[in-house]
């Protein structure tokens, strides 16, 4: 009963560092939605989201994995499927794996039509051409982000505070004939219909080769991250959350104080275990009360393999994992170290920081009751803390033209009659918000240099129209963005209303933004309503100008700078783009109040302690109250909140027009 009752303990813990059940499937729904809407746009690539985060786990330090791929380009496995394309619009690539290792692949251009990216890649053999793995790894390094650096099959590197790995890959609408076996396996699970997609859907290739390989820099290696993905999905969440505490163990453990280069074991080889312990029956229930004894068998799996030198490729178990770099001296310090962890039993976790005081809680108190109900175990402002924050990094979707903007809600108008979770709704709500936020500004601009006085006049109540139904679809900051337009189009008094209307809003105790709300208010005024109205009603994020598009001309240096520094978005914290708009709009009508506006900006960026003006955020902040302060007249004032901007974390990348903002000063 003891070891049952850790088990519960841990499998609760596991639920708040992890994710509870209906929080994974948040966090999972959000981002589905995202992907099929951009499967919509027509554009020359794809990119997936992919690793830990697109499984559902939100760990801190995680990298955000995607994987890109032309659209135009089609691998295939023999001449035969030849006759599912139309060769004018695809381009085919044949493999050849008779001299690869088992997983990887060379892949042969027959025809010498591939894009010039392609072609720039590929190496004569025997007289046929091939596309260099090594190659076209340098060649798409930093096509997205300039400065990544290469990280095994990617472009790796970090925008603000988030580590990214971009792997350019091409993709096979085929399933590996070398993986036939694993179908024969899936008798009970994963499931016909997760097998069936699975099969349906094919793999890629990324640009790695296997490093005892005949041909390590041209080969590439099969990946089944689209499978991995969508086999997780079909776990239960005793399953997942094996996996996540294996990944904590690993983490934690027994890669704790090594660097990079003398990690052996990886996050890969721990989903692995789960995979091959769920099909081969290794526990015939998975369930909260024997969560320690999965771990156990999974960790016991992982001993055996390092023991024998054999860490089978789920979807192709002829491909040993552990060739590259587990073998002879490392392999036999490797086991020892997991043998001398062993030894220890499932005292080990007493070592992982994330889960020992979920097991001391229960040793020092043998007769605690644990609650394993799982909607219990977080609060209802903790769950949709989570999921707006999801929703907000989703819900940018990268920089889009008037075309895609239309493709979008042509897919979202498409999505109405589909059988959607509440979670699908709310965030297709945000992000048709952005999507009428976005075209609003970009028809603007479009016609305000280009079109006539009639033209304009149909734009602009278009414009008007779609932000007001931005503003009742998304969060309550979205208001901003109608005033910002009023603005910009010289609407001062209107602006100045919507501003009066959102400053309201946005001070009320009960408002959400990042983990700075009133609970109790909260619950009180929103509580138990559907996400779609707390969205609206209490929940504020940053303001995010897209670095393409031009908002407002006192921020245009600043978006111009942080764009060519490879920063797509400003974010700015609500609050402050509220008191410049106000000081802008009141100059016009009521300088008294702008006074009023530029000492509460003042006050805000001042003093605030990090709860409405972020620390990451105080550069774009600072910049805002100098650019205020300059616009006022007070020279010395703006000199000082420049300089502060200079001193702060470069999250957006504007020093280029702070400094020249300093210049300009003539001080």
């Amino acid at each position: 009963m003891a070891i049952q009752k850790i088990s519960e303990s841990v499998y609760m813990g596991m639920c708040l560092e992890m994710g509870t059940p209906q929080q994974v499937a948040s966090r999972r729904d959000i981002i589905d939605i995202v992907e099929m809407l951009r499967s919509n746009e027509n554009r020359p690539f794809t990119v997936m989201l992919s690793g830990s985060r697109r499984e559902g786990f939100r760990l801190s330090g995680s990298d955000t994995d995607y994987m890109r791929w032309p659209n135009n380009h089609r691998v295939i496995w023999d001449f035969s499927q030849v006759q599912f394309y139309n060769t004018q619009e695809h381009i085919l690539i044949l493999c050849d794996s008779s001299e690869s290792p088992p997983g990887f692949t060379l892949l042969w251009l027959p025809l010498e039509t591939a894009n010039s990216r392609v072609m720039s890649a590929c190496v004569r053999m025997n007289g046929m051409l091939y596309i260099s793995s090594s190659k076209y790894r340098e060649v798409t390094c930093s096509i997205i982000i300039s400065g990544s650096t290469p990280h095994g099959p990617c472009g790796s590197g970090s925008l603000g505070n988030v580590e990214y790995d971009h792997a350019h890959c091409f993709i096979s609408d085929f399933w590996p004939p070398s993986a036939s076996s694993w179908i024969d396996r899936c008798q009970s699970w994963p499931p016909p219909h997760v097998v069936n997609d699975i099969i349906r859907n094919g793999c890629h290739f990324v640009a790695i080769g296997h490093k005892l390989g005949n041909h390590t820099d041209k080969e590439w290696r099969i990946s089944f991250s689209q499978a991995e993905y969508k086999v997780v999905y079909s776990m239960n969440h005793t399953q997942f959350l094996t996996y996540g505490l294996l990944k904590l163990f690993l983490k934690e453990i027994i890669n704790k104080g090594l660097r990079d280069g003398d990690k052996l074991l990886c996050s890969y080889h721990m989903k692995t275990a789960v995979f091959w312990a769920i099909q081969q029956n290794a526990l015939p229930y998975w369930h909260p009360k024997n969560i320690l004894v999965a771990f156990w068998v999974c960790f016991k799996l992982l001993l055996k393999w390092v023991y024998e030198g054999n860490c089978p490729n789920f979807f192709i178990p002829e491909n040993n994992m552990f060739l590259n770099n587990i073998y002879g001296e490392a392999q036999r310090t490797l086991f020892t170290q997991l043998y001398i962890l062993y030894e220890k039993g499932i005292a080990l976790l007493l070592h992982s920081p994330s889960i020992n005081s979920y097991i001391i809680n229960v040793l020092c108190n043998p007769r605690l009751t644990i609650c394993t109900v799982e909607h219990s175990l977080i609060s209802e402002v903790e769950f949709d803390e989570d999921i707006f924050n999801e929703i907000s990094i989703y819900e940018s979707m990268g920089s889009v033209d008037l075309r895609i903007c239309r493709k979008y809600l042509h897919a979202v108008e498409e999505s109405i009659g589909l059988p959607l979770t509440q979670y699908h709704n709310v965030m297709l709500r945000k992000l048709t918000a952005t999507i009428l936020q976005r075209t609003a500004f970009m028809l603007h601009n479009l016609y305000t240099n280009t079109g006539s006085n009639k033209q304009l006049y149909i734009v602009e109540k278009m414009a008007c129209h779609m932000l007001k139904i931005a503003a009742r679809f998304g969060f309550v900051s979205d208001m901003l963005y109608i005033a910002m337009y009023y603005y910009k189009t010289f609407r001062y008094r209107e602006a100045l209303s919507v501003i009066d209307i959102t400053k309201v809003k946005l001070v009320q105790p009960y408002l959400i933004y990042r983990s700075h709300v009133d609970r109790e208010r909260y619950i009180e005024a929103v509580g138990g309503q559907s996400l779609s109205t707390k969205m609206r009603q209490a929940v504020a994020k940053d303001i995010k100008l897209d670095n393409a598009i031009f908002y407002i001309d006192e921020l245009i240096p600043e978006q111009q700078s942080s764009n060519q520094n490879n920063q797509p978005t400003l974010h700015i914290p609500p609050l402050v783009p509220l008191y410049m708009l106000e000081l802008l709009c009141s100059r016009h009508v009521d300088t008294m109040r702008a006074q009023r506006a530029l000492d509460d900006l003042q006050v805000l960026v001042h003093h605030d302690q990090g709860q409405l003006v972020p620390v990451h955020l105080r550069d774009i902040s600072w910049e805002i109250l100098g650019i205020c302060q300059q616009i006022s007249g007070d020279l010395q004032a703006a000199m000082y909140s420049y300089q502060q901007s200079l001193r702060q974390y470069p999250r957006h990348r504007i020093q280029t027009a702070t400094r020249q903002r300093i210049q300009d000063l003539h001080l």
